[in-house]
């Protein structure tokens, strides 16, 4: 069993008070954020002049933020930031350069004194700077012998006039960290029965129901496509967990979440050469962080998490490009390369997740390539059987932080998947256009009356970070799909009638 850490350590709490001096010298660091040239705002603070002072050093240096120390007896650490950013991922970039400027010399209790900001400015700079001490705040799995420093542990907003949803941040903030956390684990911690316990570990405490889908279930179920890529593994663990959160016994699934976990991608036999395959289940991750985000602020709406947990595994009876197999909708399906397995597991998923008839259903998967081709690491890309989604999609990946683009999706796409002895192909024998072709493919599994997002991760990863998110895994998509179902749209049940409008 992994032993689990606390994915959200971090105390968070605010005031509409400013700060007295006696308040700043129990903290070990404070970070003032105010506006260029707003040093009459400063200066009626304690250290006044001294921060004012801080301020126009920055910017007479064309910089964001300057620091020193107070003259107290902790010698409190002090950094003045200048704030000017859009929400979203402006903000947020900038709130991760703050944390990396106030966090240098690790203090573990750390305050935020907002002066002289302007109401959207203040709301936005608040919101940017939890998010991204909650994301500093947590550690990844380590397993070095050397003891890390203890991350920050408390963090007081000063200052802030309109009220700050902290219950939003603490829960993006949890499903975030989950996410990260999983998938920094190494293939040979996070085993499939391993994660399969750990996850329903974390959901038997929070009231959520579970339910695993052995090899034996998926095998009467008929669901061969999943049961295709689980044939090369060495044991016998693979599945798929199926869990429920309802804020009202008896309430159907308005969404569904759907996440490929492939624990560790070989490639199979079409043997890939890329190293930290075991980071391929951050699909499941994200779906099981955001998840938790939204049963943290206990929405009102039920909502189901599928996860595919198996690997793509050499050996003998694994599965080859030519291969026919059937799904659990009936689909009869062309194996053309193992190395495209995310779509199998995700086919059968999909169709089993469409069993429950729930309102929308949404899948992350780092499904291709191709999509990180074209966008970079920045943006993740975004598929849709509705075109009103694109524009509520990118409108909350602005929002968020998270950005993201929209694929075409149109029917002729699927010339490109025909197949002589089967229903379909898996994929083409081609590389262009495969993000496109991944998705067209999964839609062959969704019902046309039930609409569908898939997300395709490729800014799961980012070398130096992304945004807030200092780690080079991102857990791209918990804040997206938040932003999307609470404040872009007004919960499951308005994003499906807006979409079916």
């Amino acid at each position: 069993m992994i032993e689990l850490p606390d994915f959200s350590p971090l105390r968070a709490t605010a005031t509409s008070l400013a700060p007295t001096r006696a308040a700043l010298d129990r903290l070990e660091h404070v970070l003032f954020v105010a506006p260029r040239g707003a040093e009459t705002a400063l200066a009626r603070l304690p250290f006044g002049k001294h921060l004012a002072a801080l301020l126009a050093r920055a910017r007479k240096n064309d910089d964001d933020f300057a620091g020193s120390h107070a003259e107290n007896a902790r010698g409190t650490g002090l950094t003045v930031g200048a704030f000017k950013a859009a929400r979203g991922f402006p903000a947020l970039t900038w709130a991760a350069k703050a944390m990396r400027e106030s966090l240098r010399n690790k203090p573990r209790s750390l305050g935020i004194v907002l002066a002289g900001l302007g109401e959207d400015d203040e709301t936005a700079a608040a919101e940017s700077l939890l998010a991204a001490a909650g994301a500093a705040a947590f550690t990844l799995p380590t397993f070095k012998s050397e003891r890390a420093p203890k991350p920050l542990a408390s963090v007081r907003v000063f200052g802030a006039r309109g009220p700050i949803d902290l219950a939003a941040a603490r829960a993006q903030t949890l499903g975030n960290n989950v996410a990260r956390w999983f998938t920094a684990l190494p293939p040979n911690v996070l085993t499939m029965a391993a994660y399969r316990k750990s996850i329903v570990e974390i959901a038997k405490a929070r009231g959520i129901a579970a339910r695993f889908f052995g090899e034996r279930d998926l095998t009467k179920l008929k669901a061969g496509a999943f049961l295709a890529v689980a044939s090369g593994n060495a044991t016998r663990d693979a599945g798929i967990l199926h869990l429920r959160y309802r804020p009202a016994r008896g309430s159907p699934p308005s969404l569904a979440l759907v996440g490929k976990g492939v624990i560790f991608d070989t490639g199979g036999t079409n043997l890939k050469p890329f190293l930290d395959m075991h980071m391929d289940m951050q699909g499941s991750a994200v779906a099981l962080g955001t998840l938790l985000a939204l049963a943290e602020l206990r929405v009102p709406f039920g909502v189901d998490a599928w996860l595919a947990i198996t690997e793509n595994r050499l050996g003998t009876g694994a599965y080859k490009p030519q291969d026919l197999v059937t799904a659990v909708n009936g689909t009869t399906i062309q194996v053309i390369h193992t190395d495209a397995e995310g779509r199998m597991v995700l086919a059968d998923t999909l169709a089993l997740a469409a069993r429950e008839k729930p309102g929308v259903i949404i899948d992350y998967a780092t499904l291709t390539g191709a999509c990180e081709v074209a966008l970079t690491g920045r943006y993740s890309g975004v598929f849709a059987n509705r075109s009103a989604a694109n524009a509520l999609l990118q409108q909350a990946g602005a929002e968020s932080g998270e950005r993201v683009w929209p694929f075409p999706m149109d029917d002729d796409y699927d010339e490109l998947l025909k197949s002589d002895v089967a229903d379909i192909k898996q994929c083409s024998a081609e590389s262009a256009g495969d993000h496109i072709l991944g998705a067209r493919f999964l839609s062959r599994f969704v019902p046309k009356s039930i609409p569908w997002v898939h997300v395709d991760l490729s800014a799961g990863q980012h070398k130096g970070g992304l945004a807030h998110v200092p780690t080079e895994i991102t857990g791209f998509g918990v804040r997206l799909t938040v932003e999307l179902l609470t404040r872009t749209t007004r919960g499951a049940d308005d994003l499906k009638k807006r979409l079916d409008t």
